[in-house]
């Protein structure tokens, strides 16, 4: 691993409690204009000042994207939260039992505020695994500020690489923090104490689309499942309905923030869930979740949760039931 992690470097140029607290939800109130008075260029000075402070706060801030993080829940014996947690456009799920922690995927970079906030409400000082289930920024951004400030187990990655900055800072990260890394297999079985997955996917082999190249777990806990599935698209899901492995999920992480390239009808029906999450951010460019899917998922009866409506979504299962936060 060192050496992959070397090579794509050398191609760089330059007590169980239950909720507490009450976040809220954040409301933009719009003001009126009000008349101005002066000359017009102080006027004109006076916003490229105020323009140039919202980049900087946008670029370098601590905490730029406020997110609706919502009541941090704590696990109580035999028992695991999830928490989907509010990104704005990109992914990021923090797993929880009273003893062990998994992250999967951390947002863009500017989202580093939002999990380090969640995280140390939560009192947590170590994570088991942290996922990146595939190399693009609004999965991976997030996770290089966690990789330089958190205790890590072991990182989980696809074997593929990217020509970005945010996956080279990503890899540095790994190797400045002698992280270690294991690439899964489908078929792998990964575990956490009570937290237990079976690695579905990637397909073994060259992706030439990266979001093919994602991650896919599925978790069970007693009688209960959840399916985490990353960027994974149409191309991925059809490899999974072939591998033959159990896809059965009562709640789904649908793929690709509710993109029209994926939860194909075949894939959802095989997974069959009860409960949809969506991640993706409120007004994005992208659309994101299509109507097809939205139409896909209310014609078999699934409950729909979405980051850009309800803010951080937790979720707890005993192993019999599961209770939405």
């Amino acid at each position: 691993m060192k050496n992959k992690i070397n090579e794509s470097l050398g191609r760089r140029r330059p007590s169980a409690r239950r909720p507490r607290g009450n976040t809220g939800t954040p409301r933009a109130v719009r003001r009126r204009p009000s008349k101005r008075r002066g000359n017009g260029l102080s006027f004109f000075l006076g916003m490229l000042f105020v323009l140039a402070l919202a980049l900087i706060y946008f670029f370098f801030g601590d905490n730029i994207i406020p997110g609706r993080g919502g009541d941090v829940v704590f696990p109580y014996e035999n028992e695991i939260v999830v928490s989907f947690l509010d990104v704005g456009q990109g992914e990021s799920i923090l797993i929880r039992s009273a003893e062990h922690t998994v992250l999967i995927d951390g947002g863009e970079f500017r989202a580093r505020g939002v999990i380090r906030d969640y995280l140390r409400a939560a009192g947590i000082r170590r994570i088991d695994y942290v996922v990146a289930t595939h190399p693009h920024s609004d999965h991976i951004g997030g996770l290089v500020y966690v990789l330089g400030r958190y205790e890590i187990g072991r990182v989980l990655m696809p074997d593929v690489t990217h020509n970005t900055e945010t996956f080279l800072n990503f890899l540095e990260a790994i190797e400045n923090n002698n992280i270690d890394v294991h690439f899964p297999t489908p078929g792998e079985r990964i575990s956490a104490g009570i937290i237990e997955f079976t690695v579905v996917a990637p397909r073994p082999g060259f992706h030439a689309n990266l979001n093919n190249a994602s991650i896919v777990l599925r978790m069970q806990h007693g009688r209960t499942s959840f399916l985490f599935t990353g960027d994974a698209e149409g191309e991925a899901e059809r490899w999974m309905l072939s591998s033959d492995v159990n896809l059965r999920s009562d709640v789904l992480k649908v793929g690709h923030h509710g993109s029209h390239t994926s939860t194909t009808p075949a894939f959802l029906d095989a997974v069959n869930p009860r409960i949809a999450v969506i991640q993706s951010g409120a007004d994005n460019r992208f659309g994101h979740p299509h109507q097809r899917v939205l139409q896909s998922l209310e014609a078999r009866n699934v409950e729909i949760l979405r980051n850009d409506e309800l803010g951080t979504i937790r979720m707890i299962t005993n192993g019999e039931n599961i209770l939405i936060y």
